[in-house]
């Protein structure tokens, strides 16, 4: 078992293994490659940096700087969390057990550009399939991606509702293994329904030749749908655990970057403010020492 687990490999995840290294702990860093740094075309606002540097030479320094104290940092995609005392990170190597997540994936909240789907928002369409799950118990619901997180959403869903179907709004399915869900790979036109979510209209692969006309392409009636597109980002799985987020949908943490769930702690974009890196890294630091005092403070009430 993990005694920590950092998810993330940004300027907070990496400071926060920094930390925790440097504290006799020996975390474990999974990431799914560079994230925000990637857009940011020159970074010179932060200390030390005579000359300017590349988000993405800053993110290689980071990861190399790890490498060299002996860190151990894995590549693979987050589709979640399971359990308490211990958590289990699911990922797609595999599931590892840990007694304390710090996140530090940054904010990946996407809401896909569908009209109906921000105006339907707590009215059935969801971003969290283990929260909302048991609100369509026998009922059919779409899932909306194309990659291994609306995979693992959509089989977290097929155990309690009556029918899933993932719909992957005209993108070629990426899944990294075989499954039985349904798929449907049309075009979305929008989310449809009024008070609650109706059904999903879709393109039909012919819709450009019925241009100017007044029909209306086919409806699919579900009663919810799930987004989960790209991967899943801090807040998703911080929700799926329980995790107090704000009205923002950022990770709600007290000083110590602690969140309400003991154990699990958040740092850098994803519990909103200031997003620079000089921010990021002083709140990787902060829960990288908060995570070491609670798996030291756990580990003395075991004995």
């Amino acid at each position: 078992m993990e005694n920590i687990i950092i998810i993330g490999a940004g300027p907070a995840g990496i400071s926060a293994a920094l930390y925790a290294k440097r504290s006799n702990m020996d975390p474990l860093v999974i990431h799914n490659g560079i994230g925000a740094l990637d857009k940011a075309e020159k970074i010179e606002n932060y200390y030390g940096l005579e000359e300017p540097l590349s988000g993405k030479e800053l993110y290689e320094r980071g990861i190399a700087q790890a490498r060299a104290l002996g860190i151990r940092i894995m590549e693979a995609q987050m589709l979640g969390v399971r359990g308490f005392d211990p958590f289990e990170v699911v990922t797609t190597e595999g599931s590892f057990e840990t007694r304390s997540i710090i996140f530090a994936t940054g904010s990946k909240r996407m809401r896909p550009p569908i009209p109906g789907i921000k105006e339907m928002e707590g009215k059935g369409v969801s971003y969290c399939a283990v929260c909302d799950a048991f609100f369509y118990r026998g009922k059919d619901v779409a899932v909306l991606g194309n990659g291994d997180y609306a995979l693992h959403e959509a089989e977290e869903l097929a155990n309690v509702a009556g029918n899933v179907t993932i719909f992957t709004d005209g993108k070629e399915p990426a899944f990294s293994r075989d499954h039985s869900i349904p798929l449907n790979t049309l075009k979305i036109q929008s989310i449809e329904g009024d008070e609650l979510v109706t059904g999903i209209r879709l393109e039909e692969p012919a819709a450009s030749e019925k241009a100017g006309t007044s029909e209306k392409s086919p409806e699919v009636p579900v009663s919810g749908v799930f987004v989960a597109v790209g991967t899943a980002g801090s807040a998703d799985m911080a929700r799926q655990m329980g995790a107090a987020l704000s009205e923002k949908g950022n990770i709600k943490v007290d000083e110590d970057m602690a969140t309400n769930i003991p154990g699990v702690y958040a740092a850098g974009d994803c519990t909103g403010g200031l997003l620079q890196v000089a921010k990021a890294v002083h709140e990787g630091a902060l829960a990288g020492l908060s995570a070491v005092s609670f798996v030291r403070k756990n580990k003395k009430e075991d004995r």
